[in-house]
């Protein structure tokens, strides 16, 4: 099993260098960088500079805030200084968001447009790779023009980014399954249950119908966890958390992940109370049934078996955060390690050739 880092949403360009290091000091395969209060693509350009064997994947950039050719420019840079250490991970955003928080006009079937964009992509990477254009026309997008003098290639000795996509819904599962190299999962909907029932099968629907094989595509599961050194800073570290649950539970798109679980009527009774600013009422209605059933729970000596129990072999990687504390760095690495250990069984769905 592959293990990345996960890093806070507010962490700054002059830290990422440094946390960067310490991932790749604890033994992690790779890095996650998100497009929350920063540009993912210039926080992974100072992680992949600050280390030597990380991959540092976008988790995720978002693809209708930009031109799938600059994205594609970004992502084949990136690879180039890195040696092939870099992904490239997409995904959609809502509406509002897009609209409202972007400034960006919305498209109708999100999972469509996002097939389009990887394929403009992918065809940009060729058109690099080899020197000549590529060409795609689509109901979304247009790619058809290419001049030399704004061609990096021919470049054949760049690794070309493989792209992975992140979401929800079972309309862009399937359409990782049709044009990704992997799927991130949201740490709302990483529970066994989601990756069974919803995920995976959305994946091998969407790569049959693009005839692919199934093969070397890479589940990776972004998981919340509760951990510390002691039983008392677990216990301390829940109190924190039921806070940071009951907001992100309280958005109505992940009211699936509670209502799989058995906890019907929750979302609702967490959206009030979200909007009522009603913090005190958390005990009562963030349990500890609730955190035990959604985010797995012990301390770093128990923890990689936790995290096994938790989701079986329904993934072969995983996402998990760094320590706020370096002091536990070696905790977690031998976490991470334990983690590697384990086998993973299934297959899905492979790029293209």
């Amino acid at each position: 099993m592959k293990v990345y880092a996960g890093t806070d949403a507010a962490t700054p360009l002059t830290a990422i260098g440094g946390l960067a290091r310490r991932a790749e000091a604890a033994g992690f395969d790779g890095i996650h960088v998100s497009e929350t209060v920063h540009d993912p693509f210039l926080l992974a350009l100072p992680a992949l500079q600050a280390t030597q064997r990380l991959v540092v994947r976008t988790s995720v950039a978002l693809a209708f805030v930009r031109s799938p050719l600059l994205t594609a420019y970004t992502a084949w840079d990136l690879s180039k200084l890195s040696g092939g250490r870099f992904q490239l991970g997409l995904g959609s955003q809502v509406r509002q968001n897009i609209e409202d928080r972007y400034a960006m006009p919305w498209t109708a079937a999100p999972a469509t447009r996002m097939r389009e964009y990887v394929e403009v992509v992918r065809a940009a990477f060729d058109t690099f790779r080899t020197g000549d254009l590529v060409p795609f026309h689509g109901e979304h997008y247009r790619f058809s023009r290419m001049q030399p003098y704004f061609n990096p290639g021919p470049d054949p000795s760049t690794t070309t980014p493989p792209i992975y996509l992140g979401g929800v819904g079972p309309r862009i599962c399937e359409a990782a399954g049709a044009c990704a190299d992997g799927m991130v999962t949201h740490p709302t909907n990483s529970d066994p249950q989601y990756l069974s029932t919803i995920c995976i099968p959305a994946l091998d629907t969407g790569a049959r119908e693009s005839s692919r094989t199934l093969a070397d595509f890479e589940i990776v599961a972004g998981l919340q966890v509760i951990t510390g050194a002691t039983d008392e800073a677990v216990s301390h570290e829940r109190e924190r958390r039921r806070r940071l649950f009951a907001f992100l539970y309280s958005t109505p798109a992940y009211r699936g992940a509670l209502e799989r679980n058995g906890f019907h009527g929750l979302q609702d009774e967490l959206s009030e109370l979200v909007r009522g600013d009603q913090w005190q009422r958390l005990p009562d209605i963030v349990t500890d049934e609730v955190l035990d059933a959604l985010v797995p729970t012990a301390r770093y000596d128990e923890l990689a078996s936790t995290i096994r129990d938790h989701l079986g072999s329904t993934a072969h990687g995983i996402a998990i955060p760094l320590p706020e504390n370096p002091d536990h760095d070696h905790a977690m690495a031998d976490v991470v390690r334990a983690l590697q250990s384990t086998p993973t069984h299934r297959t899905a769905p492979t790029r293209r050739a």
